[in-house]
């Protein structure tokens, strides 16, 4: 049997944790930071965050044929 690729998109944009977590970049944090955003946004879109556990099963199931 041939290898299963993954899919590249889902490749640059999750990471699949040891623990089974999916982490990801939050979106809405690149150059639009320097106006029209409060204090508040810009916390809350700072570093990566986790997917729910409904969203990971199916982010590991469909886009990572070898995720976990």
């Amino acid at each position: 049997m041939p290898k299963l690729k993954t899919r590249s998109s889902a490749k640059k944009r999750f990471q699949v944790k040891k623990s089974g977590q999916v982490k990801f970049g939050k979106a809405f944090s690149k150059h639009l930071f320097t106006f029209s955003k409060t204090a508040k946004q810009k916390r809350g879109n700072r570093g990566t965050g986790h997917l729910r556990d409904m969203d990971a099963k199916k982010v590991i199931k469909e886009l990572f044929p070898y995720g976990a």
